[in-house]
């Protein structure tokens, strides 16, 4: 099953839940502000789409920390960050059925998914 993991009141992830509906594309939604995340799910993110895709650096949560953990390269330590602040990750992320992962929302891409 295709799982589309975001936080509900994020445009983005409104637009992409829109437009798998209006595709008649089934999928689970997950949200992780409520429902949290696991190390396993964001290590196989990050393995997927690169821990730079995956970490929102543009968004309030990220501005908010402070210089010294923003300046972390330690990926190990970014990565249990993303557990423990879930709302630093680029969103949605789409958890297809056959392993494929996509960051983000793109109607373009979205459809190119469905076509390959």
């Amino acid at each position: 099953m295709t799982t589309l993991y975001g936080i509900s009141n994020c445009d983005t992830v409104r637009k992409a839940r829109k437009w798998l509906e209006a595709e008649s594309i089934a999928f689970d939604f997950h949200d992780f502000r409520k429902q949290g995340l696991t190390a396993e799910q964001v290590d196989r993110w990050c393995a997927a789409a690169g821990l730079d895709k995956v970490l929102n650096k543009r968004g309030t949560t990220w501005r908010q920390l402070t210089d010294e953990i923003k300046s972390t390269t330690d990926e190990t330590a970014l990565k249990a960050l993303l557990v423990e602040q879930p709302t630093l990750i680029k969103r949605p992320v789409l958890e297809m059925a056959d392993g494929h992962i996509e960051v983000g929302f793109k109607a373009e891409q979205y459809a190119a998914l469905w076509q390959r």
